[in-house]
């Protein structure tokens, strides 16, 4: 099941998506969302790791859930814009993992099909 849900900040019409289980669909030249639940403060953040031939990332923003400046540790969700390049079958691989250290914690593979 791919989640699709409108960002308002985000502009109009582009899809969001945060399910690595199914293909996301875009054309030369759209451009589409990957939202991820992060918490940065634990140290944690997620990394796109693509083929710059591929698509290029025209944002990366993460976005506290709870308002209140007060709430210390609430987490929120990062947002990747992405700007198809070429056709064809691409990924988008997000590692989530702390700079300093080693490797992923966890990894999603998003699998897109750009025509």
């Amino acid at each position: 099941m791919v989640s699709i849900l409108a960002v308002g900040c985000e502009g109009g019409g582009v899809k969001t998506y945060s399910d690595a289980g199914s293909t996301i669909k875009a054309t030369v030249g759209g451009e589409f969302i990957i939202a991820l639940d992060s918490n940065p403060s634990t140290g944690y953040s997620w990394v796109a790791v693509f083929e710059e031939t591929d698509f290029e990332l025209i944002s990366d923003e993460y976005q506290a859930s709870n308002t209140n400046k007060m709430v210390v540790g609430a987490g929120g969700t990062h947002y990747f814009r992405f700007k198809a390049l070429k056709a064809g079958s691409c990924q988008i691989t997000m590692n989530y993992q702390r700079a300093w250290e080693g490797g992923a914690i966890e990894k999603k593979v998003f699998n897109i099909s750009v025509s």
